[in-house]
């Protein structure tokens, strides 16, 4: 009798665990930096960052941001800055989102000229990460290449963003 006993309160353990099934919550940082260029300066203007888990459909979690206008010429030679943390599910970080304002610029030859992001201020740029997201902090450096991301064409210079996860 005392074995039943033990079986069914053991059950009734194993159901209700299983029945509450909450996702963990690990850290998540974000970093960025910079490849070395000619330009003297390249300000993108970031306004918020959303990570998107395997998980997840259709929802984007927004991190805490440090939202700002930043010169990623600044960002070179080892020098990187944290633009967002936060805490994310525990899974698989399936891409990163930065979506950006209007103040993007680059200085080229000591003259300001207005940097356009052709799909950026609508949708945000996404970069590809697919890493499993551990228990510890997960920081990811992104490695923004301002050389090749820039290009000039007739009516100006267009952002198409080169990133790089190190």
């Amino acid at each position: 009798m005392n074995w039943k006993l033990s079986l069914a309160a053991f059950s009734f353990c194993a159901v209700l665990f299983a029945c509450k099934k909450e996702d963990k919550q690990v850290p998540v940082q974000i970093v960025l930096t910079d490849n070395p260029t000619d330009f003297d300066e390249v300000n993108v203007d970031i306004t918020d960052i959303r990570v998107k888990l395997d998980k997840d459909t259709t929802d984007w979690i927004s991190l805490n941001t440090k939202a700002g206008v930043y010169n990623l010429l600044a960002l070179q030679n080892g020098i990187m800055d944290t633009l967002a943390t936060g805490t994310a599910p525990t899974g698989i970080l399936k891409e990163v989102r930065f979506i950006l304002g209007s103040r993007n610029t680059v200085k080229v030859n000591g003259v300001m000229q207005p940097l356009v992001i052709p799909s950026g201020s609508e949708s945000g740029l996404k970069i590809k990460i697919d890493k499993h997201l551990g228990e510890t902090l997960n920081s990811f450096v992104l490695d923004f290449d301002a050389a090749l991301s820039i290009k000039q064409e007739n009516d100006g210079y267009k952002l198409r963003p080169v990133i790089k996860l190190k």
